[in-house]
């Protein structure tokens, strides 16, 4: 009996690394709380990503968001893989997830600051760096404890914890407001690079952690269904816009089905590819598919900051057009189908004329549906038009593309 109070008790563990071919790896209750905080820092980048947008104030939104996006998911990224590798479930590592939680809800009060700053011609990140210093210093933490347990690879933890202290110190230099803000601009570029180029030179110079690749594959997974859901949530936000406007219609209809059809076929040209299959084989490939990410979760989130656009011109609260309107849809649509497929060519490397053909279909739609709305055509004729963009390649996948999909993971 003691053995097994023992075993559910959440003492103090040693982090010498998890088994990378553990058997039903999944994620776990602690992680999925923990991305509870990203829909909140989603939610917010895409709503103030709209409100810039129909002010027009695009340059500043897109700065605003991208510094969003990007802090976001980089701070997720380091923690996910450095779970997969060495999550003890005890006590230290819960409390350390804390306040990563916390950092993320303090990163995501400040986005009101840095897209109201850009607006105004400054570079309001104080809050946004104090939330991502905090995510930063629990990791230097975590690190610092794996390499103690785990000297096998007690290089690489040390370089990630000493690399990630120092990025922090010219962090805090950019919301001090010591620099001219071209120059804090710049600073956070390099700082950014800094992050992703440090992952890379450690991943590739020393020896790897021991994260699984179907555990990694599953949490992203689930990261992406978290920002599917700002894509339900601007369809939402639209049809509340034209029942309060007109009450229930046929109009409310379309966009309904529209908006839920762009989010379900976006997730369906996700979800085929096999992520887990091609992260055993390559731990270069590992790199492009979590960098990758970073892209392709901001294209979600940007369609559902457009969804939020068109209520808002639906509202007459916008001073873009429908055709504009219909670009801030139709460009995170694009980007997205984009970045899937070469993300899918560079982890399962060969030539496949069909997708070219997809990604031409799927360019035909989108302009179609910004033609239309430059024609004089309604919004929702234009998003009735864009919702199919996704749905090219799921018919193509369906149709031809899965049979190519078994060929060549079969090879690999």
């Amino acid at each position: 009996m003691s053995d097994v109070r023992q075993d559910r008790s959440h003492r103090l563990r040693r982090m010498t690394g998890r088994d990378p071919h553990e058997a039903h790896r999944t994620a776990t209750p602690l992680e999925l709380l923990y991305d509870l905080t990203l829909v909140v820092a989603f939610s917010l980048a895409g709503s103030q990503f709209a409100h810039a947008l129909v002010e027009d104030h695009v340059v500043q939104g897109l700065l605003g968001f991208a510094v969003a996006m990007i802090a976001i998911t980089l701070a997720w990224i380091n923690f996910s893989w450095f779970a997969s590798a060495y999550d003890t479930d005890d006590a230290f590592m819960r409390l350390a997830t804390l306040v990563q939680m916390v950092g993320v809800l303090v990163m995501a009060l400040g986005l009101h600051d840095v897209f109201e700053g850009f607006e105004h011609g400054e570079f309001d990140n104080a809050v946004l760096v104090a939330g991502y210093v905090t995510m930063r210093l629990s990791m230097v933490v975590l690190w610092a404890r794996a390499a103690r347990h785990d000297p096998s690879r007690r290089a690489t933890c040390l370089a990630y914890a000493r690399g990630i202290s120092v990025v922090q110190v010219f962090w805090v230099v950019t919301a001090l407001d010591l620099l001219p803000v071209p120059a804090q601009i710049a600073l956070a570029l390099v700082l950014f690079a800094v992050e992703f180029g440090g992952t890379i030179w450690i991943e590739t110079h020393f020896p790897s952690t021991p994260w699984h690749p179907h555990h990694i594959a599953e949490r992203y997974g689930l990261l992406a269904i978290i920002t599917f859901g700002e894509v339900i949530l601007g369809t939402t936000t639209a049809i509340e816009a034209v029942v309060a406007e007109e009450g229930w219609s046929a109009e409310a209809a379309v966009i309904a089905l529209a908006g839920v059809s762009l989010a379900v076929g976006l997730w369906w040209c996700y979800f085929t590819v096999p992520y887990g299959e091609a992260l055993r084989g390559s731990n270069a490939k590992s790199m492009v598919f979590g960098f990758g990410h970073v892209l392709l979760y901001a294209a979600i989130a940007a369609t559902g900051a457009g969804l939020h656009a068109a209520a808002y011109l639906l509202e007459h609260h916008s001073e873009l057009d429908t055709a504009q309107t219909v670009l801030t849809m139709a460009v995170p649509v694009g980007l997205f189908v984009v970045v899937l497929f070469v993300l899918f060519h560079v982890m399962f490397p060969g030539r496949d004329p069909l997708h070219v053909w997809l990604l031409a279909g799927t360019l035909v739609v989108l302009v179609a549906a910004w033609l239309l709305a430059s024609g004089g055509a309604s919004m929702t004729v234009s998003l009735a038009v864009l919702m199919l963009a996704p749905w090219v390649t799921v018919v193509g996948f369906e149709l031809r593309g899965h049979r190519h999909l078994t060929e060549v993971v079969g090879r690999g």
